[in-house]
């Protein structure tokens, strides 16, 4: 249990809202605490998110997210270049297969020339040329240069450590049970300990109406919205080349082909609302129904494909929109109802909601110094043979081989863990350990001994991601 603690701003949340915030405001002379419930950042929606990056003319101009998104997306070529995270502009396609379909992408061109994002429209000729692989029935294109794709675990890690390296403090496992009003602001109680904050906002995701209605700001609801998605084999590499978008309805932006940063192919997500924010299960149901669409968009992508599947839940909220700012209760901000296109828009929203808090009062008094870089993490298998040689020479722990599917080194690993890896997903988003064909199946128990050794915590006391998911049983006179 923590000693309890004053600061200036408290933030509940570690996704990549929560994150961006604490970033943000490192850059100022206040004591900010970030306290995640999970044992590590980035563990809620963050690390199930799609991972795109989208150029902005999904969402109309009189919504947050419509305001906020175009702003978001000409942040990351920053973001990467201090924090060095995986990002990769490769564009997005919207395709028509019916003449109606097309008045629609004519209307999506409208926005994007309204917001200034980039578009083209391809015709058929143009877009089985550049992506032969794609149906025939498709007519025609809508074409967005400045999407990206990105490894949103990784900045959400890299946001952190740059947020810690300048001055924040991080509590992990920290779940907040109550917040009441004090004298000089507001008691977060958390079962790690307390903290008193002049300001607290919330950033906690699917949960963040439950923790609102702590302090009696329960002015909306969180609606769970849930989505699979399924991860296909390496050997589809460079089947479709670009993010491919059907044409949106009025649930989401539809079920996708995603070409990773890392070069597999991810398909999916679904939409479906569920009462249970816990629920991360995938089904039958859902694969059944990516794999119809994704069909249509491209006919070679079939289930039998699939290396791995997971599920996330969207932060939906009943407004219909972003609820950022401050509230009634003085000194409480939200950053709530944070779905699609909240990654894209996440540094964008830190902006906007510090600028809210320094105009309430709270001092923004800039650092003589910052620091914006990060180390940057070394990726083995995307180097040259020459600079894997290189590397072999200067630390001998390149040459052992962790993760054979990914090629990831023992080097690689124990850097993850000296940067706040505590979890065998923890190393594995961060490395990519257990990402390949085998899932984990060569590499884990190796990773664990890792773990073990750097961190110096009994074999049997590790977990795949936190609280109770233990890896291995203890016996004996040990248990």
């Amino acid at each position: 249990m923590r000693d309890a603690t004053t600061c200036d701003v408290a933030i509940i949340g570690g996704g990549i809202v929560g994150c961006m915030i604490a970033r943000e405001l490192s850059r100022y002379r206040l004591k900010v605490v970030l306290v995640e419930k999970e044992a590590e950042v980035g563990f809620g929606t963050t690390k199930t998110n799609s991972g795109i990056i989208h150029p902005g003319h999904h969402t109309t101009l009189d919504t947050l997210k419509g305001r906020l998104v175009v702003k978001g997306n000409q942040l990351y070529d920053t973001l990467q270049a201090e924090l060095g995270f995986g990002f990769r502009r490769i564009g997005e396609l919207v395709v028509a297969r019916t003449e109606e379909e097309v008045g629609v992408l004519r209307e999506m061109e409208e926005l994007a020339h309204q917001k200034g994002v980039p578009v083209e429209m391809w015709d058929q000729a143009r877009l089985r040329r550049e992506e032969p692989n794609l149906s025939r029935e498709l007519i025609a294109a809508l074409f967005a240069p400045t999407a990206g794709v990105i490894n949103p675990y990784e900045l959400a890690f890299a946001t952190i450590e740059s947020a810690v390296l300048n001055g924040v403090e991080l509590w992990v496992d920290a779940l907040v049970t109550a917040i009441d009003p004090v004298d000089g602001g507001l008691r977060v109680t958390t079962r790690d300990g307390e903290l008193t904050a002049h300001t607290v906002v919330n950033a906690a995701g699917v949960f963040s109406d439950r923790v609102a209605a702590m302090v009696g700001a329960d002015t909306f609801r969180i609606l769970p919205r849930k989505g699979e998605e399924y991860m296909l084999d390496g050997r589809l590499k460079g089947l479709v080349r670009r993010l491919v978008f059907p044409v949106p309805n009025k649930v989401s932006k539809g079920t996708l082909i995603i070409p990773t940063y890392d070069g597999t192919i991810m398909v999916g997500p679904t939409a479906i609302d569920t009462d249970d924010r816990h629920d991360v299960s995938t089904s039958p149901e859902g694969a059944r129904q990516i794999f119809d669409l994704v069909r249509g968009l491209c006919p070679s992508i079939s289930e039998r494909d699939t290396i791995s599947e997971f599920a996330g839940l969207r932060a939906a909220s009943d407004t219909g929109d972003f609820i950022i700012g401050r509230t009634a209760v003085p000194g409480f901000y939200n950053a709530a109802g944070i779905q699609s296109p909240g990654l894209t828009a996440a540094p964008a929203i830190a902006l906007y909601l510090i600028q809210q808090m320094g105009e309430d009062g709270l001092a923004l008094v800039e650092k003589e110094r910052w620091e914006p870089q990060v180390e940057h993490p070394v990726r083995f298998a995307q180097r040259s043979v020459e600079e894997q040689r290189a590397l072999v020479e200067a630390d001998p722990a390149h040459g052992r081989v962790v993760c054979r599917c990914e090629l990831v080194t023992e080097a690689e690993v124990r850097a993850a863990i000296a940067h706040g890896a505590r979890t065998v997903d923890g190393v594995k988003f961060r490395t990519r350990t257990g990402m390949g064909r085998c899932q984990g199946g060569f590499c884990t128990t190796r990773v664990m001994e890792l773990l073990q050794e750097e961190l110096d915590i009994p074999f049997h006391s590790l977990t795949k991601r936190g609280g109770g998911s233990w890896m291995v049983t203890p016996m004996g006179e040990e248990a």
